[in-house]
């Protein structure tokens, strides 16, 4: 499929001064959303997170066990999304999440760098799903999307999509960190989404420069007029340094202002977090929680 033709069917998105801008606004709007309310809604959208160095089948187990237990302690709010672990965990989340609906998410295809070959990354990418990954987070090619090889990288995530096929939700790394400059971020956010993205999301965490609220607001506006042209919902996800609840709420925010609340629901909205999730029980309870 020829993209670079279908990217140029789309205008410039809006200048680095129209995003500041933006953003200074949704931080002040921001301020409406510093509730339980949103708090709530925001802890039902993360995927919530364990890739580190340290991780191993007893700790992703006892990680899995409280995720799955956590009803049993707070009753009165909607829990995370989806769990969000490496390949190799898929299977050890599975055993401990039995008939229970958490959605399972795995960051796949040579993560965090995607610095592999295709044939690796569409095995990994595969064995994952065969052990029961419900979503699959991959990182677009960022050195080629800097480089303008804009074909590359969007055929190479058109084929991880057939891989997948319909039934397992792609979300898409853009790095936006990596990339930086607003149109550079759009047009990596729309070939995500003409190759098949089901989420466009900022991060991995594993760089300097994780989500921000410009990078956000960039891939939401891609992520409006992508919708305007086609009529297909694609999702954002925010992720990498979404540590506080107002961090959580200014992208609700975002997404809310840009989007609209059709956007603010886990099918369309999410946050990757770790640590933020015990930051939002702590603002929904009114006492500080250690829970993860």
């Amino acid at each position: 499929m020829e993209y670079t033709h279908r990217l140029n069917q789309y205008p410039a998105g809006p200048t680095k001064q129209d995003i500041q801008a933006e953003v200074e606004t949704a931080i002040q709007a921001a301020s409406r959303n510093h509730c339980v309310e949103v708090y709530k809604k925001c802890y039902s959208c993360i995927d919530l997170t364990s890739l580190n160095v340290t991780d191993s089948t007893s700790t992703i187990r006892t990680f899995t066990q409280k995720t799955m237990e956590f009803h049993d302690h707070y009753p009165d709010i909607p829990n995370v999304a989806s769990i969000c672990v490496y390949p190799n965990f898929v299977e050890t989340v599975g055993l401990e999440i039995g008939d229970g609906k958490m959605a399972i998410t795995s960051v796949a295809g040579g993560f965090p760098s995607s610095q592999t070959y295709l044939e690796v990354k569409m095995l990994e990418i595969a064995m994952a799903v065969e052990n029961g990954a419900d979503e699959i987070d991959i990182v677009m090619n960022v050195g080629q999307m800097l480089t303008g090889e804009y074909e590359l990288v969007a055929n190479e995530i058109e084929m991880i999509r057939k891989e997948l096929g319909d039934e397992t939700i792609l979300k898409v790394i853009i790095e936006s960190g990596a990339l930086q400059q607003p149109e550079l971020i759009r047009k990596a956010s729309l070939l995500s989404m003409l190759a098949g993205a089901d989420f466009v999301k900022t991060s991995t965490g594993k760089i300097p420069i994780a989500a921000t609220p410009e990078a956000a607001v960039a891939i939401c506006h891609a992520i409006r007029d992508y919708y305007e042209k086609t009529g297909r919902q694609v999702g954002f996800k925010a992720a990498g340094g979404v540590k506080t609840p107002q961090d959580a709420a200014l992208y609700y925010t975002i997404v809310e202002t840009i989007l609209g609340p059709a956007w603010l629901t886990p099918a369309l909205f999410r946050i990757g977090a770790s640590s933020a999730a015990n930051n939002l029980l702590s603002a929904i309870t009114g006492q500080t929680v250690q829970y993860y």
